[in-house]
């Protein structure tokens, strides 16, 4: 049996606890230490625990309180080679703590297997994670997606939990206050997914096996929680599918609440 908490999610922060057996991982430190550590302390989760950080790309939502995190518990940490440059060239990777390339066959740590996969986002080399326990369970972590490529959708399916984007709603990035250049890149194929993109996947999610959702990564200025999963229930529904029957639909919340999927 494993858990997954999301500690911080949404355009101001973002970082993922997975866990089984008194060990864990973080997937992102995008807060700042001292507001992981009071997350993790919240979730009754010990710091001590964590066997590694992986980090999904160099955005500053995703690596706020990577360096002063990793090098006060030495933490190693695993990203693509393109996000460790990154963090190289902006002096994130200070020789305080280990960093490693997350190899495509996955790195065995914790007692999980953690393999990555490629994503479309405009950074460096962006991945999701798949986290495999002893004992078969999967999660996913997908977010910051332009668009669900065929290798995001192969990593998603038959996943026991898969935490994807749900980033904003069209019509209100579109109406909303972002300048016009903002806008067309979070609507490109290398930006985020919009509620009606992610909602249109998970139907065959389900059938793939796929059985509990949190919808993640939600803009603060334009996408409501209520929103998100609405949008993503009515596409389920629609297709027959019943929730508490044939899927589970969560959204994280923006701050640490506690909230934990035990799979």
């Amino acid at each position: 049996m494993a858990k997954l908490c999301p500690l911080f999610s949404g355009s101001s922060g973002n970082s993922y606890y997975i866990g089984s057996g008194g060990e864990g991982i973080l997937v992102d430190a995008g807060r700042s230490a001292k507001q992981l550590e009071g997350a993790l302390r919240e979730n009754e989760l010990d710091i001590k625990s964590i066997r590694a950080i992986f980090v999904t790309h160099e955005h500053s939502d995703h690596i706020q309180g990577l360096r002063v995190l990793a090098s006060r518990y030495q933490i190693p940490v695993y990203s693509s080679q393109g996000t460790l440059e990154a963090l190289c060239d902006m002096e994130v990777l200070n020789g305080k703590y280990p960093a490693y390339v997350a190899e495509e066959k996955g790195i065995c740590v914790g007692g999980m297997c953690v393999v990555p996969f490629r994503t479309s986002h405009d950074a460096r080399e962006s991945v999701g994670y798949c986290v495999h326990t002893a004992d078969g369970r999967k999660a996913v972590i997908a977010t910051d997606l332009g668009y669900i490529t065929p290798n995001v959708r192969q990593a998603v399916k038959g996943a026991d939990v898969a935490v994807l984007e749900s980033n904003h709603d069209v019509g209100m990035l579109q109406n909303g206050s972002y300048p016009y250049p903002l806008k067309r890149r979070i609507l490109s194929k290398s930006g985020h997914l919009s509620n009606t993109a992610c909602a249109q996947e998970l139907s065959g999610f389900v059938l793939s096996g796929t059985r509990r959702f949190v919808l993640a990564h939600l803009s603060d200025e334009n996408n409501l929680p209520q929103l998100a999963y609405q949008t993503s229930l009515c596409c389920l529904t629609q297709c027959g599918m019943k929730e508490g029957v044939d899927f589970k639909l969560l959204v994280a919340s923006r701050e640490c609440t506690g909230m934990a999927v035990v799979y």
